[in-house]
């Protein structure tokens, strides 16, 4: 909206009642734009040109100084976005300074299989005394299980099968972890898949974290894994 592209540019305000009514309307260094600062021209010139035998209406005045106002608060909140947009930047950038190569663990039951070792840990209960691992392909068939060891603290499954083959490099497997108390079945959980932080996105506001693992995550699921 170029309004003095159709009126020619109005004359500097003069006198101290010009000078007077423009610092009220907030026309100083705020700032604020070509298209606001044609408005302020624009609404000075009119107050400044008038008939004074045929002033300006009220009501067209008042309707003005109410357009004047919307387009400043709208300018106010372009420049607060910007701030925001700004802010989140930084944030993401120290989000990914801080997280970038660090060792992390995802839980997860569905784990793609790149060919190298899936290490994982899993959570337990003091009344824990046997854990099985079940690994099952796409098709629900079982491919490996083995009994694990609860004082370990991590554990991995290097691809193998039960039949002694191994498993196809980028085939994606169900992890399901069998606890048991007196050797009756209290319940399953997902393992903690270990892996490293290749990559931070944000995505529809949420901050999201890749892996070398192949796996995306919400950062707030995972844990970062003390390497002291």
């Amino acid at each position: 909206m170029e309004i003095t592209d159709q009126i020619g540019t109005p004359p500097p305000p003069t006198g101290s009642g010009q000078s007077g009514f423009a610092d009220a309307l907030g026309t100083g260094d705020t700032g604020t734009g070509e298209e606001f600062e044609n408005f302020i021209r624009l609404l000075t010139a009119q107050v400044q040109n008038q008939d004074p035998l045929s002033p300006l209406d009220s009501t067209q005045f008042v309707e003005q100084l109410a357009t004047f106002s919307s387009l400043e608060q709208q300018v106010r909140s372009n420049a607060s976005l910007d701030t925001i947009a700004s802010t989140i930047g930084d944030l993401h950038s120290l989000i990914a300074s801080d997280w970038l190569g660090r060792s992390i663990t995802v839980e997860s039951s569905d784990v793609p299989f790149t060919g190298k070792n899936i290490d994982f840990e899993f959570d337990t209960t003091d009344s824990t005394d046997r854990a099985e691992l079940i690994i099952r392909d796409t098709n629900n068939n079982i491919v490996y299980s083995e009994s694990l060891d609860e004082d370990r603290a991590f554990h991995t499954w290097n691809g193998r099968t039960n039949d002694g083959g191994v498993v196809p490099a980028d085939t994606l497997v169900r992890f399901t972890i069998d606890l048991f108390e007196n050797n009756q079945f209290i319940g399953s959980v997902a393992p903690r898949i270990r892996t490293t932080v290749t990559d931070v996105a944000t995505e529809n506001g949420v901050v999201r974290l890749g892996t070398d693992m192949r796996m995306s995550t919400d950062i707030s699921a995972v844990r970062m894994i003390d390497e002291q």
